[in-house]
């Protein structure tokens, strides 16, 4: 890089003028400034880099300023959105630009560069998904000069060099890239007379040509071309150039066009987790290696994408709540539960293998008995280790894994040992070790230690485990099918995490959220809530670090629950349902906000609301009873919590004792619910950090503490409500998430993928648009209001659609859930007035299948359990036997497993074929298929009614969009 403080003040020293040209609309107190790796440009801090100027240019608003700088000259940059104090309000997504000036570049000369915003769309082709695999090629494409490189072409006076730059990343083998015009020297539209751009690397293809005054003003497009004739010209409207000579001193034009307008890729896969795959070699549960199977029958169905749950060890309780995927142990480890045994050796002895064969016999059964299959697996996996662990733990490959991941991988080692040794994961119980140390591990981690083959056994496992992920990943990349995986909101309390990490969470807080389609008085998943103010300190390390681990096996990741990266459903620890909580962060209402709307009495307000008519209402006879046990009476007729009974962990230990004393008039969970609906009867929670600053209870209006309010206090908490909720946080949220999401995005390549459902507050899409991260739109739970269902031919490109998630019922059981919202939904979305069918027959699958296939969304995944109900022999199973997880109930058992093997899947053709016909029919990619196959698939799409193949017909969805503040307009046709 050249040093310009040596520059500075230095006659001898040829300058030459970089001029920046950005069109970008922005809003009043906005500006546009360039920074970048010199420091003209500040060394890469914003707020000494440059500011530019606007000027109007027809429909445009012109973002425009310059530099000095030496004739041999290279740096990166790039552009911000900031405010008048030259803070950062955005920043422009995908990699930096980087700018190396044409050889030979006379003293005195200008360079123009014309650049387009960079949107986190503008950054998909390059996430691992698309580059590796999607659009991964067999065949070398040369690069043929490095990108930026430059040759001087300039001998004429009123020429201008203009230098041509594109990004296809999705090219086909011995196809070329052409730009095209209106002026001669474009080819007049003509290809065999246009320019041949050639390709820079990395999907970035270029071309310089020399321009003279009279080409000006100059439309323009990019194109494709083969060399067996096909010719593909961009969509959208033409680019254009204009050059004014008298006044432009400009003899150099870098034109940065983004990417080639295309008809945007659509792709399908299925979701299954790990643990409900079963195949004929699985011991009682699904195993990594069972993914080859499953990328297989994925790629035969017209599949380019196989989703997965979190496959993290969540071993923290020792039983059966371990079941749950989203608590995990550790972030970085994989679960043992995914482990095939038979696969740890290639010589097991045969007393071995037929305990292996009778263990498959003993846990083949219709669900995970997940106990009894991780301590199988474990106790197998064992007397392998004690036969080899010589040979593995001195072998280069081990010796190897434990190097890199070693950070992680000792304290996890170490925190099993521990949890075993003290029968508990609670780390709290753990005495001397309790509070972490890299020393304390150290130290148990030594050769010399009594329980070091104890130690080992966890590095062993973990290394074959990755072993195992690691062949399922790299065969499903082989096979162009996207492996993606799953990132969870939380961790458990009581994990290595937590342990090593302590004051990356508030330990006295719960995560959940407020009540939603799932449950309706709210969800308390029991993980603390993140410390995010101490997670910056060191640039979100943690989270860099996962983000890194998990890109190792997928190349794609769904965010569970990204709204907690906007804020967070925060609970008190002592809470066990998920009502009373506020959001973290928010703006809470002040005392002196309340007093100034004539509201005094926090007391009533905050302090759960309690008359004899609420008991005599909830417990009936047995009032007087409940009263006697939990409550005290302050006043006539009026009633509060005793101290041992104020919180919902202490009412449930209480009620327990009394159930094992004496014989309740009414049932335990009764009882429970109605003391947990008198504690939560309050319209102000008040802070427990800070006793003057208050959150409004959610849905405060159906409480009776509201009900007997006066008119003018009801009318103060209905405006100071909605503000909370729906108003005064959107910044914040903003804010907080434009912190945090980019440095996941950045931490790898993979391709992210949010889960967006639930209470969306108005700011996360235009963010998650902002930052190119795909929605997920599930069609009973529209986001748009007033609607019931949801319209797939409406999504929006940068979604995924699903007709049911693993959160919900599968669309069997949905069907037959209720008859009215199956007749609505006839009636509405079917189009029929007929009466639907009281079971979800095949005809309704493949409608609704179809329907999401032919959407515009980049992605249509469907759950395993709605396409095998595309074939009456796979639905003999009661269709709410299939239903993976409950919302509503904290402790579900997730142990759903597909009653049918991968195998059998394998060899049923009608199914893949009908799947297939789908998939081709509705204008998504399916992966590439064997040359024997090719020609069946012609035929078949060749009697595909030319109706059926491309979806919606001829119709167009026309866009006219502001993406991010850029001026873009684009015209799409929706195949």
């Amino acid at each position: 890089m050249a040093n310009l403080g040596l520059f500075s003040g230095t006659n001898s020293v040829k300058s030459v003028t970089v001029s920046f040209r950005l069109p970008y609309y922005t809003h009043w107190g906005q500006s546009i400034l360039v920074c970048g790796s010199e420091p003209v440009l500040g060394s890469w801090i914003v707020k000494k880099g440059l500011l530019l100027s606007p000027v109007h240019q027809e429909n445009e608003l012109i973002w425009s300023g310059s530099i000095g700088v030496p004739s041999e000259f290279d740096f990166e940059y790039s552009y911000y959105l900031v405010d008048d104090e030259r803070n950062i309000l955005r920043s422009e997504m995908g990699k930096k630009r980087k700018l190396l000036l044409p050889q030979g570049i006379k003293d005195g000369q200008v360079l123009e560069l014309h650049d387009l915003w960079q949107t986190g769309n503008d950054a998909l082709p390059y996430r691992s998904a698309f580059k590796n695999v999607i659009f991964g090629r067999n065949w070398k494409l040369n690069t043929e000069k490095p990108e930026g490189v430059i040759k001087n072409m300039l001998d004429m006076e009123d020429s201008v060099l203009v230098h041509f730059k594109i990004c296809c990343p999705n090219i086909e083998e011995n196809t070329s890239v052409y730009v095209i015009g209106s002026s001669t020297r474009l080819g007049q539209w003509k290809v065999d007379n246009g320019i041949k751009l050639t390709c820079a690397g990395d999907s970035i293809w270029e071309a310089d040509y020399v321009m003279q005054k009279g080409d000006f003003p100059i439309k323009y497009k990019y194109c494709k071309y083969s060399k067996t004739g096909n010719f593909t010209l961009e969509t959208g409207p033409t680019r254009d150039l204009f050059v004014d000579f008298p006044n432009n001193q400009a003899r150099y034009l870098f034109l940065s066009d983004g990417m080639l307008r295309e008809m945007p890729w659509r792709g399908a896969g299925v979701a299954i987790p790990m643990f409900s795959v079963r195949s004929e070699a699985d011991l009682g549960v699904g195993e990594f290696l069972d993914l080859k199977l499953l990328v297989d029958w994925a790629v035969e169905s017209g599949f380019h994408l196989v989703q997965l749950l979190p496959i993290n060890d969540t071993s923290v309780n020792a039983m059966w709540w371990d079941s749950y995927p989203y608590s995990s142990l550790s972030v970085f480890a994989l679960h043992p539960l995914y482990l095939r045994v038979q696969a740890l050796s290639e010589n097991i002895p045969e007393d071995i293998e037929r305990e292996i064969q009778q263990a498959k016999e003993q846990l083949d059964g219709k669900d995970v008995d997940y106990e009894a299959t991780l301590a199988t697996k474990l106790s197998i996996a064992k007397k392998i280790f004690s036969r080899e662990k010589d040979l593995i733990l001195n072998s280069n490959s081990f010796q190897k894994f434990l190097s890199e991941n070693e950070d992680w991988l000792k304290p996890y080692a170490a925190f099993c040992f521990l949890r075993d040794f003290f029968e508990t994961s609670d780390h709290s119980q753990w005495g001397h070790f309790s509070h972490y140390s890299n020393d304390k591990v150290q130290k148990l981690v030594l050769k010399d230690r009594w329980h070091y083959d104890i130690i080992c056994f966890h590095y062993y496992i973990q290394f074959h485990l990755h072993l195992q992920l690691s062949e399922a990943a790299e065969y499903a990349r082989k096979k162009r099918v996207v492996l993606k995986g799953d990132l969870p909101i939380g961790v458990d309390r009581n994990s290595v995490d937590t342990w090593v990490y302590p004051t990356l969470f508030r330990m006295n807080t719960s995560t959940g959220a407020p009540p939603d389609y799932f449950d309706k008085n709210g969800q308390n998943w029991g993980f603390p809530t993140y410390n995010w103010e101490e997670m910056s300190k060191d640039n979100y390390s943690w989270w860099r670090a996962r983000l890194t681990q998990m890109a190792k096996y997928f190349t794609a990741y769904r965010i569970d629950h990204i709204l907690g990266f906007f804020r967070i459903w925060e609970l008190p620890e002592h809470a066990m349902t998920g009502l009373s909580g506020k959001f973290r962060p928010s703006i809470p209402l002040s005392q002196d906000e309340l007093e100034k709307e004539g509201i005094w009495d926090f007391d009533r307000l905050s302090r759960p609301y309690i008359r004899q008519e609420h008991l005599q209402e909830k417990f009936g006879a047995s009032w007087t009873i409940i009263a006697a046990t939990f409550l005290n009476e302050y006043q006539k007729g009026c009633y509060e919590f005793k101290e041992d009974c104020n919180t919902e962990k202490k009412i449930a230990s209480q009620l327990k004792s009394c159930a094992e004393s004496y014989v309740l008039l009414q049932s335990e969970d009764s009882i429970r619910h109605g003391l947990f609906d008198l504690l939560k009867n309050i319209v102000l929670i008040r802070d427990p950090e800070d006793a003057r600053k208050f959150y409004p209870r959610f849905n405060l209006e159906d409480t009776s503490s509201f009900k007997d309010l006066e008119d003018h206090s009801k009318d103060v908490f209905r405006r100071l409500y909605h503000d909370y909720y729906f108003n005064r946080q959107e910044n914040l949220w903003r804010q907080n998430a434009l912190k945090t999401l980019p440095v996941l995005l950045n931490s790898s390549d993979m391709l992210a993928c949010g889960e967006d459902l639930g209470l969306i507050p108005s700011c996360v899409h235009p963010v998650m648009q902002e930052l190119g991260l795909i929605g997920l739109r599930i069609q009973r739970m529209p986001s748009e209001p007033g609607l019931e269902f949801g319209i797939p031919s409406q999504y929006n490109y940068m979604t995924v659609c699903a007709p049911s998630c693993h959160d919900c019922s599968t669309l069997r059981a949905w069907w037959e859930e209720d008859e009215e919202r199956r007749r609505r939904f006839f009636k509405i979305v079917v189009g029929s007035d007929t009466l639907p069918p009281s079971t979800c027959v095949p005809d309704i699958v493949y409608f609704m299948i179809r329907q999401h296939l032919e959407a515009p969304s980049m992605w249509a995944i469907f759950p395993l359990q709605d396409l095998l109900a595309l074939k009456e022999e796979y639905t003999t199973r009661p269709a709410t036997e299939e239903t993976i997880n409950d919302p509503t109930n904290p402790k579900h058992y997730w142990r759903y497993r597909v009653h049918v093997t991968l195998e059998s899947l394998m060899k049923d053709k009608e199914l893949k074929t009908t799947l297939k016909d789908l998939v081709c029919g509705s204008g998504r990619s399916y992966p590439p298929v064997v040359e024997a196959e090719k020609q069946v698939v012609q035929e078949k799409a060749a009697a595909i009614p030319e109706k059926q193949q491309v979806s919606n017909g001829q119709e167009k969805i026309f866009m006219a969009t502001q993406l991010n503040g850029a001026s873009q307009k684009q015209t799409l046709d929706v195949l």
